[in-house]
């Protein structure tokens, strides 16, 4: 005699959600980020880390992001302003800090907020009809 640990249609489940999520992880837009030196001479370094922080910001999004950051020095003052552009949402950021990387990882962060906090805003306005099992917990409720 065999032991199962469970029925044979979960296994296959799990395996199909997972090549599901696999799949979608592969289709997540990708975002495109052009990178503007004013001022600075362009290092190739900076402009990689520059794609890498504010690429990562596409996964929150479900359309391809398009972010164009400028870099500028002025004396001591080192500034970067991005521009986060995907569908209609347009997001815009500016940070001002001693170091160019520490200014990319603020403008990031920033960003990051904004998008999380017009996403919360997006699903609060949508409107959700009620489950069977609310409506009969409900109308148990009345009724008590």
């Amino acid at each position: 005699m065999m032991a199962t640990k469970g029925p044979a249609g979960k296994r296959n489940r799990v395996v199909e959600r997972k090549l599901r999520r696999r799949e979608q992880l592969k289709a997540r837009p990708v975002s495109q980020v052009t990178v503007t030196f004013r001022h600075v001479a362009p290092t190739p370094a900076l402009e990689q880390y520059a794609e890498r922080k504010l690429g990562s910001i596409a996964k929150f999004l479900k359309r391809p992001a398009e972010a164009h950051l400028i870099l500028s020095v002025d004396k001591y003052r080192q500034c970067g302003e991005v521009t986060l552009k995907s569908g209609r949402v347009m997001i815009s950021a500016q940070e001002e800090d001693k170091d160019l990387y520490s200014v990319i990882d603020l403008l990031k962060a920033k960003v990051q907020r904004q998008v999380k906090k017009h996403l919360e805003k997006v699903e609060g306005r949508k409107v959700r009809a009620l489950s069977a099992g609310e409506i009969l917990s409900a109308s148990q409720e009345s009724e008590s």
